[in-house]
């Protein structure tokens, strides 16, 4: 039961992290409480966003504020109990999304979002998933002309800048893309980089099916067993104790539960939000749209599904669920998209791990040896996880690598 390193969590992060290690001949153990892909990983829209150059900000124009003090808007929900946590991460977030600090933040994440397809593609390829994988983008719609002209420009400017592929479609030339998009939107931006994924909590269990074939072992068991004892690690798994000299924390948003005994303070807060599976009364969407004024996605998976993902509810993590986001776009989206009757008994309830300034926490832990983080990937934890996995693995075996990790630094919120 003795190994190189323990990685804790089998989401897309952990996973690919421990992939990263073992190409790099270290005997790897990944524990979780569940089996991979089942809990974060397992619920997001499925886009490899190569597109997202620009971190989801805190809104500064003062009528997207009053709109959200008014907690009636179909993007943004909160529970007034959650607020007195929340209050100082959501100064922070205000303070880091000002328009120079948005900025550097999009310059800090664009290497890792510019090689996310390319790291996806290695271990798709590797792993035999190219049946759950589209590489046909996604397409931003706007139901309002003024939001859409506005939308235009950017996308012209970050086909400049980034060298990206966008195409400006307007209501009829969309309509006759996508059939399916009703009368209501009135032009799309088509974003031609980024990939979809139709199912991806099972291109995760994929993933981790290629770890084992490859060697690497999958436990059950407790993180918050981490201990440190004779310069290594351990963690108690349901096939017993685990030992290793080093040890990955790649939880989401369940992280703090170990490195806050740790003794570190840093930022990470929750961002839940829901998804329910539909039938479609319409000609099937042949990639995900996201209805970029209210605040949702549609998306086609796997068995003639259309999943519906929402946007962020502030609540506390073991809060009951409160889907009245999804009671309030449902019949927003049956009109714009055609989505029928719903599948799913109940609908599911994820967290996306956030920190305030837009940057994961990447790296070696400052005070304890052995001991690396990896997670607060925000909006794009399916997004980074290849990426994330092969920085962390060159940092942990003394690679070169491949990008400066320094603004994904642990230390950043001493």
């Amino acid at each position: 039961m003795d190994f190189d390193v323990i990685v804790l969590g089998a989401g897309i992060v952990g996973v690919s992290a421990a992939l990263h290690l073992q190409d790099r001949g270290r005997r790897v153990a990944l524990v979780d409480r569940r089996a991979p892909g089942e809990e974060t990983s397992f619920g997001n829209a499925g886009l490899i966003e190569r597109s997202s150059v620009v971190p989801y900000g805190f809104p500064r124009d003062l009528g997207t504020l009053f709109r959200y003090a008014r907690n009636r808007s179909t993007d943004l929900h909160w529970d007034y109990k959650a607020l007195p946590a929340y209050a100082g991460w959501l100064a922070r977030f205000w303070w880091e999304s000002a328009p120079h600090r948005l900025g550097a933040a999009s310059r800090d994440m664009l290497p890792l979002i510019a090689a996310s397809v390319a790291e996806h593609d290695k271990l798709i390829e590797r792993a035999r998933l190219d049946d759950l994988v589209q590489a046909r983008g996604w397409i931003e719609a706007f139901r309002t002309p003024n939001a859409f002209a506005r939308a235009a420009k950017e996308a012209e400017q970050a086909v400049r800048e980034h060298g990206l592929r966008a195409s400006v479609l307007d209501g009829p030339a969309l309509r006759a893309r996508e059939p399916a998009v009703g009368v209501d939107i009135q032009g799309a931006i088509h974003w031609a980089d980024p990939k979809s994924v139709r199912d991806p909590g099972a291109l995760v269990k994929g993933y981790a099916s290629l770890f084992e074939r490859a060697g690497g072992r999958i436990f059950t068991g407790d993180a918050t067993t981490l201990r440190a004892s004779d310069d290594a690690w351990s963690v108690r798994a349901e096939q017993g104790v685990l030992g290793a000299k080093q040890a990955v924390v790649a939880l989401g948003p369940w992280s703090d539960l170990v490195f806050g005994p740790l003794g570190y303070r840093i930022p990470l807060r929750a961002k839940r939000g829901y998804h329910m599976h539909y039938r479609s009364d319409r000609p099937a969407l042949s990639m995900p749209i996201v209805d970029s004024e209210r605040g949702y996605v549609v998306a086609p998976m796997l068995g003639d599904r259309m999943r519906l993902t929402t946007g962020v509810e502030i609540a506390r993590r073991g809060a009951p669920p409160t889907p009245v986001q999804l009671e309030r776009v449902e019949p927003l989206a049956r009109e714009a998209f055609g989505i029928g009757e719903r599948i799913d008994r109940e609908p599911w309830l994820g967290m996306r791990p956030c920190t305030p300034d837009m940057r994961p926490v990447i790296g070696r832990a400052p005070r304890h040896r052995g001991l690396w983080f990896a997670f607060g990937h925000n909006h794009h934890g399916l997004t980074l996880g290849p990426v994330t996995g092969r920085l962390l693995a060159e940092m942990m075996t003394g690679e070169q690598p491949f990008t400066d990790p320094a603004p994904y630094r642990p230390e950043r919120f001493r």
